[in-house]
């Protein structure tokens, strides 16, 4: 008996324990976009010398951070939320509808052409951005791909190793018996995939989809190098360019955007984040 009750105590001073750590560094995690949010309400003057203070009588700036930041210069910050919208939605699409037939494929065809495909999408995971970013904007410039609606077809190449990756995992992991029932019926590859394979692949769908997007939506370097900026800017890049007459950088204005930002990010995270530990425990329950 005093062995079960040390144990007991032992077990519940490692839960306290871990308790305590995990909340330490989920502060930790979250402190940066407590910052952005506080800051996004003080005028410029005290985001540089009150950082971490709460919003003052004096500092308090309101929603004139979001007003400067949405009408700075000469370039609409609409035309820059258009364009965001349009790259992630295409991008997304593009990676979902063509990574999963693709998958499909490496699943169901055992061939060293689907092997040495399949290994060469995960090894592209572990390649660094910066070794191809400039080969790959002198590559994207010669075919065209240098446009909101094209540069999506780059995206389709960056994100195919990972959603690659784990659509194959879930593939594995459907019986093959539900495919040749559908072929009994008389359903060809094409209609077997959409009818019967794509339904079944909704939570890893959903899943590649949400981790895509908050990729997409958030990334810098690639529109930068790609894009003409004078002419597409997308929100990372327009909260880049919020700077005045010598370089100097509003930023109660940088905040206020990236707070903008941001917030659909969160939000759709919060609405589907269940789907997100679902989808990557099938995706791997065979890969």
């Amino acid at each position: 008996m005093a062995n079960n009750k040390s144990s007991l105590i032992s077990e519940k001073r490692t839960k306290a324990l871990l308790t305590l750590v995990l909340t330490i560094v989920s502060i930790i995690y979250v402190l940066p976009v407590v910052a952005v949010v506080v800051n996004s309400f003080k005028r410029n003057t005290f985001v540089k010398t009150e950082t971490f203070a709460l919003p003052s009588e004096q500092s308090y700036a309101g929603f004139d951070n979001f007003i400067k930041g949405m009408t700075f210069g000469n370039y609409p910050f609409s035309s820059s939320v258009l364009y965001s919208v349009i790259i992630t939605v295409l991008s997304t699409s593009l990676i979902l509808i063509f990574c999963s037939m693709a998958a499909w494929y490496i699943a169901r065809v055992n061939s060293k052409f689907c092997k040495i495909v399949y290994f060469l999408c995960v090894f592209s995971m572990v390649v660094p951005f910066q070794m191809v970013m400039f080969t790959l904007s002198k590559t994207a410039d010669s075919l065209k791909l240098n446009t909101p609606w094209t540069i999506p077809i780059v995206y389709l190449g960056f994100g195919a190793g990972l959603a690659i990756f784990m659509f194959v995992g879930f593939v594995k992991s459907i019986p093959l018996e539900i495919e040749e029932a559908a072929a009994i019926d008389g359903c060809g590859p094409i209609r077997t995939f959409f009818s019967v394979v794509l339904p079944m692949l909704k939570p890893t769908l959903i899943s590649v989809g949400i981790l895509e997007i908050m990729w997409v939506w958030n990334d810098y370097l690639l529109p930068v190098l790609v894009l003409d900026v004078n002419e597409y800017r997308t929100i990372p890049i327009h909260i880049q360019y919020l700077k005045g007459s010598y370089g100097t950088v509003d930023l109660g204005a940088t905040m206020a955007l990236i707070l903008l930002s941001i917030i659909p990010v969160i939000v759709f995270y919060l609405a589907a984040q269940k789907h997100i530990i679902k989808g990557v425990a099938a995706g791997a329950v065979k890969g």
